[in-house]
């Protein structure tokens, strides 16, 4: 069913997570009946070592038809992790990660990213009259993320409630900070990606791939294997390689 909202700005890295969530906007704007959808995918550029999902998200966003955002960020933003600086290894086969045991924020974490990336948004969307800002954060299957969990969206939230023209002179009627995934396992995700109809094949998880090709071991390939398995479904963007 439609919502009455007048459009949304979706963070679309090009993952498993944020097409889904893409998605799940798409059908709350009207998508598949409505074919012109008001609603605007964001992506960044900050030199990850997975760069090949900004090829991905471009794919995905396409397949829509919406208008697609890539915002470039100087690299020296985003220091000291794995995924930005050749130097830090992305750490593979994390037993923690599976045993639930896991008690260390994990290299690959990039300081301040969703706050970064969210605020970005909020800009945008209110720049275009919008209501919505979609974010595929998830707290149960997931790496320890800080700005992954529902407390931060809540801060989040009040933030943009007190920060815009929106949120103080609409009262009760600021941007919306969306996450449709935030009580979702990995195996969850899967099996409402299905639903929503996300182009599975089209998206990329892995943080660490070997040209173009998903390493299998790090944080992100382990979970994405995990949720596919317990949905009892092979990944198509594996089985088709």
């Amino acid at each position: 069913m439609a919502t009455k909202s007048r459009g949304a700005v979706i963070l679309l890295s090009g993952g498993l997570d944020s097409t889904t969530c893409l998605y799940i906007a798409a059908k709350d704007y009207g998508y598949p009946k409505d074919k012109k959808l008001p609603l605007l995918a964001l992506s960044f550029d900050y030199s990850q070592k997975h760069k090949i999902e900004l090829q991905k998200s471009k794919k995905i966003a396409k397949l829509l038809g919406i208008k697609h955002v890539i915002q470039k960020l100087d690299p020296g933003f985003f220091l000291g992790s794995s995924l930005t600086e050749k130097k830090i290894k992305v750490r593979k086969n994390a037993k923690s990660l599976l045993s639930g045991a896991e008690k260390e924020i994990p290299n690959t974490y990039v300081p301040g990213r969703n706050i970064l990336f969210l605020s970005f948004a909020l800009s945008l969307a209110e720049g275009h009259g919008f209501d919505s800002i979609y974010i595929g954060v998830n707290a149960l299957d997931y790496s320890g993320y800080p700005d992954c969990r529902p407390e931060f969206i809540k801060a989040f939230q009040k933030m943009a409630n007190l920060g815009t023209k929106k949120g103080v002179s609409e009262k009760g009627n600021s941007i919306q900070i969306k996450t449709p995934l935030l009580h979702s396992n990995k195996k969850d995700i899967v099996l409402k990606a299905m639903e929503v109809g996300a182009p599975i094949h089209l998206t990329h998880s892995c943080y660490d791939p070997i040209q173009g090709k998903p390493c299998g071991k790090c944080d992100s390939c382990i979970l994405r294997a995990k949720g596919f398995l317990e949905a009892g479904l092979l990944d198509p963007a594996i089985s088709i390689r």
